[in-house]
């Protein structure tokens, strides 16, 4: 793991762009609920992530969080949830970030892991 990131919210802080459904005021409630993200993010360069979340319809029936992530070597990464409850649908997108992340990982560990294939 990189030390350029830590485990505080300062990074996420830099990183993260509130867009459509939220304001400033949001700030800091949302970088509290995303401050696991870090973590999951530290084998990237800080200034190379770009990160997004919005919120569609907020608080109404049709409630829509997306989590955007532009990562080096991954691309654009995204995960919604339409939970009616605001702090449980941050959480589930932030867990479904996490778990694409994870697996991307892991498929690049497993391609990495194969032996080359040898010709007939």
């Amino acid at each position: 793991m990189s030390d350029t990131w830590d485990s505080s919210t300062k990074v996420l802080n830099d990183r993260l762009r509130l867009g459509a459904g939220f304001g400033p005021a949001d700030r800091g409630h949302v970088l509290e609920l995303m401050s696991s993200l870090t973590r999951h993010l530290a084998r990237w360069k800080p200034e190379k992530v770009d990160l997004e979340i919005s919120v569609k319809d907020r608080t109404g029936p049709e409630q829509k969080i997306t989590l955007e992530a532009l990562l080096p070597g991954l691309g654009l990464v995204v995960a919604t949830s339409a939970h009616r409850d605001l702090d449980h649908a941050l959480i589930e997108a932030r867990k479904e970030l996490i778990r694409q992340i994870d697996d991307e990982k892991a498929k690049r560990s497993d391609h990495k892991a194969q032996p080359p294939r040898q010709a007939p």
